[in-house]
């Protein structure tokens, strides 16, 4: 069949459905909760090269639209009916990007002749390693983050690999529940192979190829003329994750957006460098990897929701991702929390074409969703992993509505776990599931509010893991008058004499009657809130959304009743926006909150260059060891007395002198120069 406009919609539509049924599958025979209820997977069908051309419409994780599956794909010599490939490591093909992502594909033929694959991935609950759930920031080599499996060929022609399915079930920690998601994942490639298929017995083998490109170009056109709409120019923006290792410093992603004509390049040059702990992104440096580009997607769709998602949307852009840094790093550094790194990049996007387009952009949503995680025993000894919801905030507010309440933006798709499911799986009693008052950044239109989830431990030897803890220092940010969102807390025990503040730490052991309360961050807030009408803030305080001195003191509202004192209100408001307008243009066009202004106030812009300039100079292995000492010692005021400049050029020459010509694998000799 010879494909016209027409047709390719009505392929486009088939295919999708095709991805669709490929999803559900999934989801109706996945074991684990993390698959059949969060829905941390995706589902996909790729062209004979390895370029995503369809994908779910409502189902899975969205970050893989744009995916390339020709790094892998390539690494296997020969392809026959009824071959299926799988591999979970991070380093080959950088097409998985941790340990517990075991991604799938199979070859669809007609007739003999390669048509496409179909393939997809799972987050397995936990591949071994050395903590419950495999992921931990405080991790430094990708070994400690559960076994890795290469490109490899586990059923061939039909037959199972027995040898390397008995090694996977070995090394992780809840076997047949991995083993019933990884025979769910072979149940959709299945769906996926019969369905093309048909497709192909439809349009036919050279339509259905020649209708696979043609959807990746009319994608391609899109975005072209969403970007052709954008103003030229160069925007940059920052944000930090709160810690780059267990207690450490902040970690730092830069962006520099540039738009020209109807493309666009992201230059990450200036954020961290690779981190002796698990934030970093193994990109392996590709221009369009969907870590470092799925921002991008999140923003076309937002500025055009009819756009369509595949490989095709990302050829409008490159990115720019430095070898040995945070978004780009060399083996064999840990990457389990690469899903954090990666929520900084799509806020650090938005932040970027917020500049841009501060009329149609909405406030990013936090990026510090907490993955929460029980390893425990049930009542007949049996261990249990379970994960039990992701725990994080609203969506940041937009120009014309509010931001959903507990969820939305960079991590919507991770949908939360009826809390009835987790207690009939999982021996744990909850207390407290909802939404967090008075957390969201106050706003002409505000910031969805944050979630909370409190539960009590049963068992003895109880470990709970919180992936991605973030947002327990630096606030989520707001535009234009927005305030940021409240900061998150993580907590043991809570309201009694023994409670813990746990910080951003994210393996706690427990004991039979601990309990463990997590609040998500809150989502800033866009325009004054001064501006918001009275009557929405009362409908806030009736829901209990916002407190009623959260609406006097930071709305400026003055409730009587039921009702609004008008009269009151009118004066408090004129009373307090004389207060704020020494602070509005401090301020400029984001509020970041206290804690990163104090912070930025020392680490200029121009003091990050200096550090990247200088760190740049070091071996990889050396950078993150150096930014440390770097940062300790502008802390201990080393040099100070001196201008920024000269400080930091002090405090290089020291450490050059400290440590001299470092060492580089095979005898090569390298300076630290100041």
């Amino acid at each position: 069949m010879a494909i016209d406009r027409r047709n390719l919609q009505v392929l486009a539509n088939y295919c999708s459905a095709a991805a669709d049924a490929m999803a559900y599958t999934l989801m109706r025979t996945a074991h684990s909760t993390f698959v059949k209820e969060t829905e941390d997977f995706s589902c996909a069908i790729v062209t004979d090269t390895g370029l995503c051309f369809a994908n779910p419409r409502s189902y899975g994780a969205p970050w893989y639209s744009g995916i390339d599956y020709g790094p892998v794909l390539r690494m296997i010599d020969h392809y026959e009916e009824g071959d299926i490939c799988i591999t979970n490591d991070s380093y080959s093909g950088h097409v998985a990007t941790h340990s517990p992502d075991l991604h799938i594909w199979k070859p669809v033929f007609h007739e003999g002749r390669l048509a496409c694959f179909v393939v997809g991935h799972i987050h397995n609950t936990d591949v071994g390693g050395a903590v419950p759930a495999s992921l931990s920031r405080s991790l430094t080599e990708i070994v400690q983050e559960g076994i890795r499996v290469p490109p490899l060929k586990i059923i061939r022609a039909g037959k199972l690999n027995e040898e390397v399915a008995a090694i996977m079930r070995l090394n992780v920690r809840a076997p047949d529940q991995n083993w019933g998601d990884f025979n769910a994942q072979i149940a959709s490639v299945n769906i996926g192979e019969r369905k093309i298929r048909e497709i192909i017995d439809r349009f036919g083998y050279d339509g259905f190829k020649e209708g696979a490109l043609a959807i990746l170009d009319y994608a391609e056109n899109q975005a072209r003329k969403i970007i052709r709409a954008i103003p030229d120019g160069e925007y940059f923006f920052a944000d930090y994750a709160d810690e780059d290792g267990d207690g450490g410093h902040p970690c730092r992603v830069a962006l520099t957006l540039r738009v020209r004509g109807d493309e666009v390049e992201l230059d990450y040059s200036g954020s961290d460098p690779q981190l002796a702990s698990s934030l970093n992104m193994p990109t392996g440096g590709h221009e369009r990897h969907p870590l470092a580009l799925v921002g991008l997607t999140y923003v076309l769709v937002t500025l055009d929701p009819t756009l369509w998602l595949n490989a095709g949307t990302l050829r409008v852009a490159r990115a720019l991702l430095p070898r040995g840094s945070v978004v780009n790093c060399v083996a064999p550094a840990a990457v389990g929390m690469r899903s954090l790194t990666c929520m900084i990049t799509q806020v650090v996007t938005f932040g970027a074409f917020s500049l841009a387009l501060p009329d149609r952009m909405p406030v990013t949503a936090p990026g510090g969703n907490a993955i929460m995680n029980v390893k425990t025993q049930d009542h007949e000894d049996r261990t249990v992993m379970a994960s039990i919801g992701p725990v994080g905030g609203g969506g940041g507010a937009t120009p014309v509505s509010d931001g959903p309440e507990g969820c939305g933006g960079a991590s919507a798709f991770l949908k939360n776990t009826p809390i009835e499911i987790t207690e009939a799986e999982v021996p744990i009693h909850f207390l407290r599931y909802g939404l967090w008052p008075d957390s969201a950044g106050a706003g002409r239109l505000r910031g969805g509010m944050s979630t909370v989830m409190e539960f009590r431990v049963s068992s003895p030897n109880t470990v709970v893991t919180a992936r991605n803890r973030n947002r327990s220092r630096f606030a989520s940010w707001g535009v234009l008058g927005g305030q940021a969102g409240m900061t998150s807390r993580f907590t043991k025990n809570p309201d009694t004499p023994e409670s813990i503040e746990l910080g951003n730490k994210d393996v706690v052991a427990c004991d039979p009657g601990d309990v463990i309360r997590v609040i998500g961050p809150g989502a800033g807030g866009y325009g004054s809130p001064l501006e918001r009408t009275p009557q929405r803030v009362r409908q806030d305080v009736r829901a209990g959304l916002v407190s009623p001195e959260a609406a006097r003191d930071t709305y400026g509202v003055v409730l009587a009743g039921d009702g609004v004192d008008e009269a009151a209100t009118q004066a408090l408001r004129q009373e307090l926006k004389d207060k704020l307008q020494d602070r509005t243009p401090a301020t400029g066009h984001f509020d970041h909150g206290p804690a990163r202004q104090a912070f930025e106030e020392v680490w200029t812009v121009d003091r990050y260059a200096a550090l990247t300039a200088f760190l740049e100079s070091a071996p990889i292995a050396w950078r993150h060891y150096l930014k440390r000492k770097v940062f300790d010692a502008v802390a201990a005021g080393q040099h100070a007395g001196s201008t920024p400049q000269a400080q930091m050029a002090g405090i290089f020459a020291d450490l050059a002198r400290k440590y001299g010509t470092l060492a580089l694998a095979g005898g090569a000799k390298t300076e630290v120069r100041p």
